[in-house]
C-alpha cells in the first residue's frame, strides 16, 4: 500500500506540484516569520554585547515608567562616588538620549530617519562602541560623527554639514567621522549623532547629568563584586548591572516589547496562509478521492481492508506535507529577506547580520505544516474506505457525494458559536493576550461554519454573477455558470480560500475608512484651534518651541500636551498634561462628571480621568489615586472631574503640566494646539509660525487641522499597505486552489470537452468557459468574503467607543473587480490545459 500511496502521487504530478506548493506558501511565512525575528535578535543582541564589552559594572536609570523620553538623568555626583568605590579602575558617563532633529546644511531632511538620537563619545576607549570606518569621532564641540548607514543614505561624507537641534538651539556641526555601531551600519534605520561628551549634555539639556555611567574594574574585581560595592551608594531609582546583565537586559526588552508583538502579528497572517492552504488540501483530496472510485473499489475486490485504504490516503497526504513544509522551509530563507527589505521600504530598516535559523524554526515549520495537511486530509481518507468493492464496475467517475444532514446545523453552530466567542473575547473584559485569542479562534470558527453553509450560496450566486455572461456571452457563458454548480461542494470549498483572504481585506479596509472618518470627526469636531504642532519625526519635542510659537504676531494661546507613564495599584497607566489655562479654549471634550471650568481650575494634587478608566476601575469624583511615577514613588491625586473624550487626546489621567514635569519628569511637548487671535490672515500667521520652527526648532512642525488630517489618513493608508501586502500570500494560496480545482475537474471532464469540441466548439471557446468558471468561482468567495468582512468589521468597531463605522463602497467595488481579474489569471494554465486536449482521444477517454 506504500508503494500504492507514491505512484498516487507520483502519477499526477501537476496535482502534486500545486498542492505542495499551497502547503508550501503556508509554511515559508512561519519560518521566514522565525528566521527574520530571530536574525533581529540575534543581531541586536551582538550589538548590546559588543557595546557592553568594556563595561564591568552599568548603572543607568529605571526606565519601567519613562514613557516618550528619556528616564530622569542621573547626577555628576553619583560619578563622583562611584570613583571613590574600592575596586573602581575607571568610571564614565555617558549620555544616549532619543530625539532629535537632524537636517542638512540646506535645511532638508534626511533620508530614512527612524529611530533618532544623540550620544556622547567616550574619554575611555574601552567603553566606547562607536568604531570610525572613515575620519575620527568629534573632537571639538562643533564636529559630530554619523553611522555609515546614514552617511550612505544621504551620500553624506567628511567634512559636510549637519543641523542638529534638541533641548538647545539648532546648531550646524561639521562631520568628523563616519562610524559604526558595534559592527553594524545603523541601529534600526536610526540617525544617531555622536558628539562630544560635554557637547551632548548641552545639546540634550541634561546639563552635567548622564544617561549611564560605565565602570570598568581593577585586576582581580570581578563585575558581580563590583556590582555589590557599587549597589549601596546609588540613587534608589538607578539600576545597577553588570555588563552581561546590561547586554541580556537590553536584549530582553527588545525581545519581549517590539520583537514580540511583531513576531505575533506575523505568525496570524502566517497562520491565515496555512488555514487557506488547508481549504486547498481538502479540496485537493476530495476531488482525487472522487475520480479515484474505481481504483480504490478494484483495491477492495483485491483484498485491501479499509484500514489500507485509510493508510493509503493519509500516506500520500503525509508525504505531501512533509515535502511541502520542507519545501516551504527552504523558502522561508528568501521570505526573510523579503520581509526585511518590506519593512525597510515602509521606513524600518531593522539590523540583520547572518541568517539565523534555529532548531525551533525547523520543528515548528515541518510539525504544523505536515499536520495541517494530514487534518485537512482525514475526511477525504475516511470516504475513500467506503467506497464499496461493486464500485469497481461501474463505468465513468462518481458523482458528489451526498451532501451530509448535519451539514447545515453544523455550519449554523460553528458560525453562531464563532461570533459568540468573537464578541466574548470583544466585551468579555479578559486580558490583551486572552482576548486576541478569544477572537482568533472564533474568527477560525466563524470561517468554518461559513464554509459548511456555502455550498448552499453556491446556486444563487452563481446564477446573480454568470447571468452577464449567459446575456452577452450565449453559450459558453451558460456552460461555465452550470459547471460551477454542478459540484456545489467543491466549489464552494474553492471559493472558501478565497473567502477568507477577501474576509480580511475587507475587514482592514473598512476599518481603515472607520479610523479615518473618527480621526476627521474628533479633529472638527473637538479642536477649536487653527494650527497644530507636532514633532517632525513623530516625537516629543523642546517647549522652548512652544514658548516661542505663543510669541508669533497673530497667535493668541497655546496649548501643550505632554505624554508619561505612571502605576496606579501596580498597573500601568497613561498620562497627559495640559495647560489647564488655555487647553480648555482649544479642545473641546463632553463630560461625565464636571466641565471644562474643572480643567480650568486643575491644580497641583488634582486628576481628571476619562470616563473608561472610570468604569473601568470603579473610580469616582474625590476619590484618592495613589500614583507611582518615575521621581515619585507615591502621589496623592485627588479625582477632581470625569471626562468623556471622543476625540481620544487624554489619556486614563490628566494633570496640570506643572505635575507632569515635576512629579513624572516629562519635560518636553507632545502635541500642541494653536489658536490665532484673528489679526491677521490664518495663512499669513502660519507661515509666520511655519518660518520660525523651520529656522530655530526643526524638531517641530506646524499643521492646519486638515493637514493633520491627511497626515493621520496617510498614516493609516502605510498601515494598510502592509497588511494588504501580508495577505497577500494568503490570496496567493487561495488563487492556488482555484488553479487546482480546474486541472482536476478538466481530468474528469475529458470526453465532455471532446464531445464539446467534437460538435464544433472551438478551443478559444473552450478557454473562455474555463475562464468565465475561474471568474465566476472567484467572485463567489469574493462576495461571501465581502459579506463576511463587513459583518465582523461591524462586530469589532462596536467594541471601540466612538468609532465611526465606514463603509467604503469604491474600496470593495474595486475589491471585486481585482478578484475576477484574479480568476483570469488563475484560469491561464487550466484553459490552455482544456484548449488543447486531443478531440479523438478524449472521447475515447474513460
Amino acid at each position: 500500500m506504500r508503494k500504492i500511496a507514491l505512484r498516487g502521487l507520483l502519477a499526477r504530478k501537476l496535482r502534486l506540484a500545486l498542492t505542495a506548493l499551497a502547503v508550501a506558501l503556508g509554511v515559508t511565512l512561519i519560518a521566514g516569520t522565525y528566521i527574520f525575528t530571530d536574525t533581529i535578535t540575534k543581531s541586536f543582541d551582538n550589538i548590546f554585547v559588543q557595546t557592553n564589552k568594556g563595561t564591568d559594572v552599568a548603572i543607568s536609570p529605571n526606565d519601567d515608567l519613562s514613557g516618550d523620553e528619556d528616564p530622569p538623568p542621573i547626577p555628576a555626583r553619583v560619578l563622583e562616588r562611584i570613583k571613590q568605590v574600592d575596586g573602581v579602575d575607571a568610571a564614565e558617563g555617558a549620555v544616549f538620549s532619543q530625539g532629535g532633529s537632524f537636517r542638512k546644511a540646506d535645511g532638508s531632511k534626511l533620508k530614512g530617519q527612524g529611530f533618532n538620537a544623540i550620544a556622547g563619545a567616550h574619554d575611555v576607549q574601552r567603553f566606547e562602541s562607536f568604531a570610525p570606518t572613515q575620519g575620527h569621532l568629534p573632537k571639538t564641540a562643533d564636529e559630530v560623527a554619523i553611522p555609515k548607514g546614514t552617511a550612505d543614505n544621504n551620500n553624506f561624507r567628511v567634512g559636510d554639514k549637519l543641523q542638529i537641534q534638541d533641548a538647545a538651539a539648532k546648531k550646524t556641526y561639521t562631520i568628523s567621522g563616519i562610524v559604526t555601531i558595534a559592527g553594524t551600519d545603523s541601529l534600526g534605520g536610526g540617525v544617531i549623532a555622536v558628539l562630544t561628551l560635554p557637547e551632548a549634555q548641552r545639546m540634550t539639556g541634561k546639563g552635567d547629568a548622564f544617561d549611564e555611567i560605565d565602570v570598568a574594574g581593577k585586576p582581580g574585581v570581578s563585575p558581580a563584586t563590583l556590582k555589590q560595592r557599587i549597589a549601596p551608594i546609588v540613587p534608589r531609582n538607578v539600576e545597577v548591572r553588570t555588563g552581561t546583565e546590561q547586554a541580556d537586559k537590553q536584549t530582553r526588552d527588545i525581545k519581549t516589547g517590539f520583537l514580540d508583538v511583531l513576531r505575533t502579528a506575523l505568525l496570524a497572517f502566517a497562520g491565515i496562509s496555512l488555514f487557506v492552504g488547508a481549504f486547498l488540501i481538502f479540496n485537493t483530496f476530495s476531488i482525487t478521492v472522487a475520480q479515484r472510485t474505481r481504483e480504490f473499489a478494484l483495491l477492495r475486490v483485491l483484498g485491501a481492508k479499509r484500514k489500507q485504504v485509510l493508510r493509503s490516503v493519509l500516506g500520500e497526504g503525509l508525504v505531501l506535507g512533509v515535502v511541502g513544509s520542507a519545501v516551504g522551509l527552504v523558502l522561508g530563507i528568501a521570505v526573510a529577506a523579503g520581509l526585511k527589505a518590506l519593512f525597510r521600504a515602509f521606513g524600518a530598516d531593522l539590523p540583520s547580520t547572518s541568517t539565523v535559523i534555529e532548531t525551533r524554526t525547523i520543528v515548528v515549520s515541518l510539525l504544523v505544516g505536515t499536520v495541517v495537511t494530514l487534518i485537512s486530509t482525514l475526511a477525504p481518507a475516511f470516504r475513500a474506505t467506503r467506497v464499496p468493492p461493486l464500485a469497481a464496475l461501474r463505468e465513468g467517475l462518481s458523482a458528489e457525494q451526498r451532501r451530509s444532514r448535519f451539514a447545515l446545523p453544523l455550519a449554523i453552530i460553528l458560525t453562531i458559536g464563532g461570533l459568540a466567542i468573537m464578541a466574548l473575547g470583544l466585551f468579555g473584559g479578559a486580558k490583551a493576550s486572552a482576548a486576541l485569542s478569544l477572537m482568533g479562534i472564533g474568527a477560525v470558527f466563524t470561517f468554518l461554519g461559513v464554509a459548511f453553509l456555502s455550498p448552499r450560496l453556491v446556486g444563487p450566486i452563481a446564477g446573480f454573477v454568470g447571468a452577464p455572461f449567459e446575456r452577452f456571452r450565449g453559450i459558453t457563458g451558460r456552460i461555465a455558470r452550470e459547471n460551477t454548480v454542478r459540484f456545489p461542494g467543491r466549489t464552494a470549498v474553492t471559493a472558501g480560500a478565497l473567502m477568507v483572504g477577501v474576509a480580511l481585506v475587507t475587514f482592514a479596509s473598512v476599518f481603515a475608512a472607520g479610523a479615518k472618518e473618527t480621526i476627521s470627526d474628533a479633529v472638527h469636531n473637538g479642536s477649536r484651534a487653527q494650527a497644530v504642532v507636532e514633532g517632525s519625526n513623530f516625537g516629543s519635542f523642546s517647549h522652548e518651541a512652544t514658548q516661542a510659537v505663543a510669541q508669533v504676531p497673530g497667535v493668541k494661546e497655546v496649548g501643550a500636551l505632554r505624554n508619561a507613564q505612571a502605576k496606579v495599584d501596580g498597573r500601568k497607566v497613561g498620562v497627559s498634561g495640559i495647560d489647564p489655562q488655555t487647553f480648555p479654549d482649544l479642545y473641546h471634550s463632553d463630560w461625565k462628571q464636571g466641565n471644562d471650568d474643572v480643567l480650568r481650575r486643575l491644580a497641583p494634587g488634582q486628576v481628571i480621568v476619562t470616563k473608561k478608566y472610570a468604569e473601568d476601575h470603579s473610580v469616582k469624583v474625590g476619590d484618592i489615586l495613589k500614583v507611582k511615577t518615575a521621581k515619585v514613588d507615591n502621589l496623592p491625586l485627588r479625582v477632581t472631574g470625569i471626562i468623556d473624550d471622543k476625540g481620544g487626546l487624554y489619556s486614563a489621567l490628566t494633570v496640570s503640566n506643572d505635575v507632569i514635569q515635576r512629579a513624572f519628569g516629562a519635560t518636553k511637548d507632545a502635541f500642541v494646539l494653536v489658536g490665532y487671535d484673528g489679526g491677521r490672515s490664518n495663512a499669513q500667521t502660519k507661515a509666520a509660525i511655519d518660518h520660525l520652527l523651520d529656522s530655530r526648532f526643526p524638531e517641530a512642525e506646524a499643521k492646519t487641522n486638515q493637514e493633520f488630517i491627511d497626515q493621520q489618513e496617510g498614516q493609516i493608508d502605510q498601515l494598510l499597505s502592509l497588511i494588504y501586502a501580508l495577505l497577500a500570500m494568503a490570496i496567493i494560496v487561495s488563487l492556488f486552489g482555484i488553479v487546482n480545482t480546474l486541472v482536476l475537474s478538466i481530468s474528469e471532464r475529458v470526453r465532455e470537452l471532446g464531445l464539446l469540441r467534437a460538435i464544433g466548439m472551438s478551443r478559444r471557446q473552450i478557454r473562455r468557459v474555463i475562464r468565465y468558471e475561474a471568474i465566476i468561482t472567484a467572485e463567489i468567495g469574493a462576495i461571501i468574503g465581502l459579506a463576511l468582512g463587513i459583518v465582523l468589521s461591524i462586530l469589532v468597531t462596536r467594541a471601540i467607543d466612538d468609532f465611526k463605522l465606514s463603509i467604503p463602497i469604491p474600496t470593495l467595488i474595486i475589491l471585486l473587480i481585482v478578484t475576477a481579474f484574479a480568476g483570469v489569471l488563475a484560469a491561464i494554465i487550466p484553459a490552455r490545459r482544456a484548449a488543447r486536449l486531443d478531440v479523438l482521444e478524449s472521447l475515447a477517454y474513460e
